[in-house]
């Protein structure tokens, strides 16, 4: 008999030893690519943010040592705890929980298959401490629901209750990019990606030498897609991305100087008055439930009923003098 995972609600991966298959092909391919220092080979193993990453993590390296870096020290991620969603359509995902060789934290995984001819790739990374990884919710055999709203094709295997969740999972990063933009709602709750965020943009809109202008611009399917999984509370753990573009102009008189590695190594153009950076992140916030939101709100210094930041990571791809 034949299934069909774009209609059938089926979990995302069949087991988990495929699982764990494709987390060992991606440390793998991941290794390569920093050893080779070849974006090309990050792109085998990464998409969407986590890809964007990647290529200007490898490109900024290539520019100092063009022949590769054959003594780099290899990623290892054990002790993997799947989430494994049952869903129908596209695109699939599961959340590998691992411990990683770099460090303390847990290293959560978001792997993502475009379709039924495409790899698994990385799309989401967040780290986190061991006791604030979510308690995501499972049926009686384990597997995970994934949050409604999370793209088109997925709504079909998704949890249609998504009127349930203090935000739906795909108008989350159009959330955050308007906050970023005006500071109104409170939807998000205080903290460095939120409050501090905009207070550290704020010192720099106006200075003695520059002024800086911000575009912040939510992403979504098909190559960034939201991906969400429901909590044991009732609420979801969202991933998402956004891209962030910093337009930095000094007044007459005064040349841009650029001083940091990486940015020098991603840098296009003819600098003369005006440097543009782009950014991407990706996060992974925890959205409350909307009928019980005094239950969620808290715990990481929230009030009830907003959503709060498990993790972020940002990091610049692109530079551009004018």
């Amino acid at each position: 008999m034949t299934v069909h995972g774009e209609r059938a609600v089926i979990p995302s991966v069949s087991s988990r030893a495929e699982a764990a298959k494709v987390l060992r092909d991606f440390t793998n391919g991941y290794n390569d690519a920093y050893r080779k220092l070849d974006p090309a080979l990050v792109d085998r193993v990464e998409s969407g943010a986590l890809a964007e990453i990647g290529r200007a993590d490898v490109a900024a390296q290539r520019a100092v040592t063009p022949g590769g870096n054959p003594g780099y020290p290899g990623l290892v991620l054990d002790d993997a705890r799947f989430t494994i969603p049952k869903m129908a359509g596209w695109p699939k995902f599961f959340v590998a929980d691992t411990r990683s060789n770099r460090d303390q934290h847990r290293w959560l995984v978001v792997f993502v298959r475009a379709g039924a001819d495409q790899p698994w790739r990385a799309a989401y990374l967040s780290l986190l401490t061991a006791g604030s990884v979510p308690e995501f919710a499972v049926d009686k055999d384990g597997w995970a629901r994934a949050g409604a709203g999370i793209g088109s094709g997925t709504d079909a295997g998704a949890d249609s209750k998504a009127a349930e969740l203090a935000v739906a999972p795909d108008a989350v990063g159009g959330a955050y990019t308007d906050y970023l933009r005006t500071g109104e709602g409170a939807v998000f709750a205080p903290g460095g990606a939120t409050t501090q965020l905009r207070a550290e943009r704020a010192k720099l809109a106006r200075t003695p030498t520059f002024w800086t202008e911000y575009i912040d611009t939510p992403d979504k399917a098909p190559g960034f897609p939201p991906l969400a999984l429901r909590t044991k509370d009732g609420g979801a753990v969202v991933f998402f991305t956004a891209h962030h573009r910093e337009r930095r102009t000094t007044v007459r008189g005064v040349r841009p100087e650029v001083t940091d590695p990486r940015t020098k190594a991603l840098l296009k153009g003819d600098l003369k008055q005006a440097l543009t950076y782009t950014r991407v992140s990706e996060s992974a916030v925890k959205v409350p439930p909307k009928a019980s939101a005094g239950a969620a709100g808290g715990g990481q210094g929230g009030r009830p009923g907003q959503v709060v930041f498990l993790n972020r990571i940002e990091s610049l791809t692109a530079a551009k003098g004018e």
